[in-house]
């Protein structure tokens, strides 16, 4: 009898998985149960293309039925998975039919956390499809827009809507400027000048306390007393694993699925993506990551894993995120922000593009952020987790920049 996997979650860890196995010869059985009823999607456009209609669901499917079928992977839509045996080697799904499989990977990846200010019509998360249609149709309604949480959706939705022509746009956060955590105060400071310079009220060190509804429409309400009436409230501020119907099986759960160093949370049990809880070798510790090239990594180490069990690999993560915010591309690799000591290289067009570099206490290279420089991210990408120092990659980055007709560098 052929081997049976099973993949629970039809995002890009779920499908990333499914194609790595056929692509590394895996002649069993797979199955690709989602609980949505779209076809698999990408969810980087939620916020930006398809959110301003530029994109379609087309254009963001990640696998067509015909692709599924091609590939031999049996699609399940619209089917929760509620309960997981390791030992018996099955899944339940939310009408009480079981799966069996011989391997199980978990890809249920991570939901928006919920407003703790409560739901009402006009306040919204966005994690999912129907989350960006909704949005869509309110904004398109027109303002005022109120953005709690200016993390990396906060800050691309009060991006796109300014972009949509939505006019009042205010972005809140009790952090002092946007991705504050990620891009350190300088280059946070440099983000929040960027959406005030783009029409973007913005209101930062200081907390929301509650969100009203009157006939008028929404009133958020902020600690310091300020009132911002609101059409549309959206409510970024983080998301957490969706690991909930794993509660009564034998796994560790912590913040998500703990996995080994090879992707496993138990024999023949695997997780990749927003879910998955993996060891970081440089870092000495676990780290959940919603990136989703770490997604795509390892459910290509996940695959392996899988089809070629005498020789499983490490999974060995390289941070990578980008946003896009107006007409600006920000890229991220590696350890940055934080107290790490950091320094500016200029690009090609210093007054858009640059790179911000950090060092670790030791003078080592860190990580980088680079603005509209995608040569120097290349460059910076590679060197993470090597052995240079700082003033090596500013080196190397600071080649990257063209030479002018005089031999100078701008």
């Amino acid at each position: 009898m052929n081997p049976v996997t099973v993949i629970v979650g039809s995002s890009i860890g779920g499908v990333r998985t499914a194609q790595a196995l056929r692509a590394s010869g895996y002649d069993g059985e797979v199955l690709l149960v989602g609980e949505e009823t779209a076809l698999p999607y990408d969810k980087p456009p939620l916020s930006k293309g398809l959110l301003a209609g530029k994109s379609t669901v087309e254009d963001i499917t990640l696998l067509t039925e015909e692709a599924a079928a091609e590939a031999g992977i049996r699609l399940v839509p619209g089917r929760a998975a509620t309960g997981l045996d390791v030992a018996g080697r099955w899944i339940e799904l939310a009408d009480g039919e079981r799966l069996r499989f011989d391997d199980l990977v978990i890809a249920t990846g991570a939901r928006a956390r919920p407003s703790p200010w409560g739901g009402m019509p006009g306040v919204h998360v966005l994690r999912t499809l129907g989350d960006a249609e909704a949005l869509a149709r309110d904004l398109g309604k027109g303002g005022p827009l109120v953005v709690i949480g200016a993390g990396f959706i906060g800050a691309e939705v009060a991006a796109t809507a300014r972009d949509m022509g939505v006019e009042d746009v205010t972005l809140v956060d009790p952090a002092p400027a946007p991705l504050h955590g990620v891009l350190g105060p300088e280059l946070a400071d440099w983000c929040a000048r960027l959406h005030a310079g783009n029409g973007v009220t913005t209101r930062f060190g200081v907390g929301v306390d509650g969100i009203d509804r009157s006939a008028e429409g929404l009133l958020v309400r902020l600690a310091d007393g300020k009132r911002f009436p609101a059409a549309t409230v959206v409510v970024g501020i983080g998301a957490v694993p969706c690991d909930d119907w794993l509660r009564s099986s034998c796994l560790r759960l912590d913040d998500g699925v703990v996995c080994d160093a090879y992707g496993r949370a138990a024999e023949n049990v695997y997780a990749v993506g927003d879910v998955a809880r993996v060891p970081h070798p440089r870092k000495n510790a676990l780290v959940r990551a919603e990136h989703w090239t770490s997604t795509v990594e390892q459910a290509a180490r996940v695959a392996h894993n899988i089809a070629r069990k005498e020789s499983p690999r490490a999974h060995e993560p390289v941070e990578y995120v980008w946003s896009d915010q107006y007409d600006n591309t920000i890229q991220i690799t590696g350890h940055t922000g934080g107290p790490l000591s950091a320094v500016t290289v200029p690009g090609p067009d210093p007054g858009r593009a640059f790179a911000r570099l950090y060092a670790e206490p030791d003078g080592s290279f860190a990580g980088a952020v680079t603005v509209n420089w995608p040569r120097a991210l290349i460059t910076c990408r590679k060197a993470v987790g090597s052995a240079a120092s700082l003033e090596e990659i500013r080196g190397s980055v600071s080649a990257k920049r063209p030479v002018t007709k005089t031999g100078a560098r701008p």
